[in-house]
């Protein structure tokens, strides 16, 4: 068998993990939930069991690496968390090191929105496209942002915050310490409480809100159509500063294309002269992801590949 890496996707209350060759092809896939808010010991535990299962069926002799995706801001030169919201536990948890360590393995850690932009890249609907961007619709919104087929950094591992583009300037307050941020306005989170406002629901989730839409209830569609004018909004914006030729919107919400993506597109259109510049010679496309939640171990998978190749 040719070399091989291991992709980990950590969330909120799952962990998940894939080994993936070198062609893109997914070997094998665990899953199972791990005790997040118990602290970084018990996951890094977590994590490096999966490892090891993964690698005694496939071999230690072809392991490339081990690429991780995990919430929040990565200091890359380090390998620590620096910015995990809602898991303030693990800020300044050497991650990388105390992982590789246990293994005896290289270990990349990356942020899962990029890890997620990385796989679509790589395996997904960004396959042969050099510079895209990706939206992760869910909880909150999420981003990566893909130039000459690498990941985007900035200066403090901090580039693609795309859920935290104003949209609303004086719209819903973020936890960010904003207004109007457009993950507060075209999120599942946002989905479900424009359900609650507009009395469809007290704790309708968005996936509910869809079902509803699908039904023919208007009130339902109002909120699709509100959620799309947010995100064409922020995609507009994007598609200003970047003139890339691929945009991509990711994440479970993604199922209700059909009823928010008529009012974004035609948001990108009135508000993005480049998106109309572009319309007739090389249009700039704005599509769904295709990985789904296996975009992240992609991802991650690639990292330690794609370092083995450069």
């Amino acid at each position: 068998m040719d070399a091989y890496s291991i992709g980990i996707d950590l969330g909120g209350t799952n962990l998940r993990a894939a080994a993936i060759d070198r062609d893109g092809k997914m070997l094998t896939k665990i899953a199972g939930s791990t005790p997040v808010a118990h602290g970084p010991g018990p996951v890094v535990d977590d994590m490096a069991q999966s490892v090891e299962k993964l690698r005694q069926q496939f071999g230690r002799d072809r392991l490339a690496g081990i690429g991780a995706g995990v919430p929040g801001n990565i200091d890359m030169a380090k390998g620590v968390i620096v910015g995990w919201g809602n898991m303030p536990i693990f800020n300044g948890y050497a991650m990388r090191d105390e992982l590789s360590k246990r293994l005896d393995t290289k270990v990349i850690l990356e942020n899962d929105a990029n890890a997620a932009a990385l796989g679509e890249r790589w395996m997904g609907a960004g396959r042969g496209v050099d510079d895209l961007v990706l939206m992760t619709l869910g909880t909150g919104i999420g981003g990566g942002i893909i130039v000459g087929g690498h990941i985007l950094h900035g200066q403090i591992g901090m580039a693609g915050e795309l859920g935290h583009i104003t949209v609303s300037p004086n719209g819903n307050p973020c936890g960010c310490g904003n207004r109007g941020c457009v993950e507060k306005h075209a999120s599942a989170t946002a989905v479900s409480a424009m359900a609650r406002l507009l009395n469809l629901g007290h704790d309708l989730t968005a996936e509910q809100v869809y079902d509803l839409a699908v039904q023919g209830n208007d009130r339902a569609r109002e909120i699709f159509k509100a959620m799309g004018e947010a995100l064409g909004i922020a995609l507009a914006g994007l598609v200003n500063v970047f003139n890339f030729p691929l945009y991509l919107l990711g994440g479970g919400v993604v199922a209700a294309w059909d009823f928010f993506a008529p009012a974004m597109l035609a948001e990108v259109e009135r508000r993005s002269f480049t998106y109309r510049s572009t319309l007739k010679t090389a249009p700039t496309r704005i599509e769904a992801a295709k990985l789904g939640g296996d975009a992240g171990l992609y991802g991650a998978a690639c990292l330690p590949l794609e370092d083995v190749r450069t």
